[in-house]
């Protein structure tokens, strides 16, 4: 292997984490940027770079939706997006033309679920989704050590859970499917819902239990269509304190006893913290630096 170090940016819709090192366990510096307009920003991340010596990959883990097809003219580029200025953003391609490295591009959360699977909770079994839980909902799954990858990539935030009968008055956040899951159980949507955060709501409010119980069937129809050993729910409403537990619970009761092999299901905090998705990019790096020597 080349004995430059391994970039990698965790590209959020606030702040954009850079980080060096020679591998995914030996991490050399780390630094954060606002995200601002897409061309100060870039520079910004490219200067930083710049700074710590000779790259040899780089691998970026950014918010959504992106292109992730190899084929597609459109590869590495954010999509349209709510976030001023960076629909169509050739991310990828910025730093490929900047460094002349190869460059491993993902989702945020599926950078987030490789690393879980390879150094995290997900260590030892096949298959894990890592779902994320906050100012919106997105989920990744690897499989055997791949990414899970489709016509595009997964959007677990959006599936629609069933409401809960006599839970019918809130029509739900998400702009585009009302109440899809993310529409239900965001950040956002508890706090157009109730007016403050799960966290900071009495733990007998009905919200614990509802949220719970939408998280739940998500947890539920992973299993069923993906028969994943292990989920990982990470995200800041996720920190509201009991509610993982209850989640596990409540998704136990949903599948009755039914699923084979249930005795290796299992829904855990993300064991890497908020390192998750920063070390995720570092193994993609990796990952684009092994193909591209073959």
């Amino acid at each position: 292997m080349s004995e430059g170090l391994l970039g990698g940016i965790e590209a959020g819709g606030t702040k954009f984490v850079l980080t060096v090192g020679e591998s995914p366990t030996r991490v050399r510096a780390t630094h954060t940027i606002p995200t601002r307009e897409p061309s100060q920003t870039l520079a910004e991340a490219r200067g930083w770079f710049e700074e710590q010596g000779r790259l040899s990959a780089i691998g970026i883990a950014s918010f959504g939706p992106v292109e992730l097809a190899p084929a597609s003219p459109k590869w590495g580029h954010i999509l349209k997006t709510p976030k001023p200025h960076w629909s169509d953003c050739d991310l990828a391609g910025y730093f490929q033309q900047a460094f002349s490295v190869p460059v491993g591009f993902e989702t945020d959360v599926n950078g987030a679920a490789l690393s879980e699977y390879h150094l995290g909770a997900g260590k030892g079994a096949s298959s894990l989704t890592y779902v994320t839980v906050g100012t919106g909902i997105g989920g990744g799954t690897v499989i055997d050590g791949r990414l899970v990858h489709g016509a595009g990539h997964p959007e677990l935030g959006h599936i629609y859970p069933r409401r809960v009968p006599g839970d019918d008055a809130f029509p739900g956040f998400c702009p585009f499917h009302g109440d899809c899951l993310e529409g239900l159980a965001c950040g956002p949507a508890i706090h157009a819902r109730w007016g403050t955060t799960l966290s900071d709501l009495p733990g007998d409010h009905e919200a614990h239990e509802l949220v719970a119980g939408y998280l739940a069937q998500m947890c539920h129809s992973i299993y069923a269509s993906m028969a994943t050993e292990i989920i990982v729910l990470g995200g800041g409403v996720i920190k509201t304190p009991g509610l993982l537990k209850r989640v596990a619970e409540l998704a136990e009761k949903l599948g009755a006893g039914y699923f084979p092999s249930r005795q290796n299901h299992k829904i855990l905090p993300p064991a890497l913290g908020d390192k998750a998705g920063l070390t995720g990019t570092l193994l993609l790096a990796e990952e684009a630096l092994r193909g591209e020597q073959g």
